[in-house]
């Protein structure tokens, strides 16, 4: 399941104890891992896709998601590098909006260590999920995976993203509990947050 196992130890937030356990507790769902990714799109309008969890950056509670990089969401990002996720789980009906910052690393990024983290997350990927970045001339056009040599590094179009969560909402359906976490520290090292109760 991704995000559990060693990211686990390295829990740091209370929010991502939550996000965790509801991992935990529906990871038997393959649906699991998938949430809704909202940007602001053209003309400030808001735009709004399924997108898959691939863990969390070390050391850090940066959310990773692979895209393409022909994708409307880079462009929108790279604009306005605001987004928000929805995650629905649907056995424990729990729900998370966690809202920040974007980072868009694509293979033009000037900082090294952003460009290792990239490649680390391509190399962690499948052959079959690196297939889906040869497609020509647009995204999602499938591609044979033995077109790909296994030991080359990511291709052009593929793009990470990390969410650096400023505020997460929590709700659980079933005990009727909404928390509003915030963070008040800013930077990649840890933060403190704040948490408070909320009626639903």
């Amino acid at each position: 399941m991704a995000g559990g196992g060693a990211a686990a130890s390295a829990l740091s937030s209370p929010w991502r104890m939550l996000l965790q356990r509801a991992l935990d507790a529906n990871a038997h769902l393959k649906h699991s891992t998938f949430f809704q990714l909202a940007t602001v799109g053209e003309g400030g309008r808001p735009a709004n896709r399924t997108v898959v969890f691939r863990g969390f950056q070390e050391h850090c509670d940066k959310i990773q998601i692979h895209t393409d990089a022909r994708s409307n969401k880079v462009g929108e990002l790279k604009e306005w590098p605001l987004g928000e996720i929805c995650w629905y789980f649907t056995d424990s009906w729990e729900q998370f909006r966690i809202s920040g910052i974007v980072d868009v690393i694509d293979g033009s990024s000037s900082d090294p260590a952003k460009l290792q983290q990239r490649e680390k997350t391509w190399f962690a990927s499948s052959m079959k999920t690196r297939s889906q970045y040869l497609g020509e001339p647009w995204p999602g056009v499938p591609v044979a995976e033995d077109n790909l040599d296994p030991s080359t590094g990511p291709v052009d179009a593929y793009c990470l993203l990390t969410l650096d969560p400023e505020k997460v909402d929590y709700v659980n359906l079933k005990s009727n509990q909404k928390l509003m976490f915030r963070r008040t520290q800013e930077g990649d090292h840890s933060s403190d947050w704040i948490a408070e109760n909320a009626s639903l």
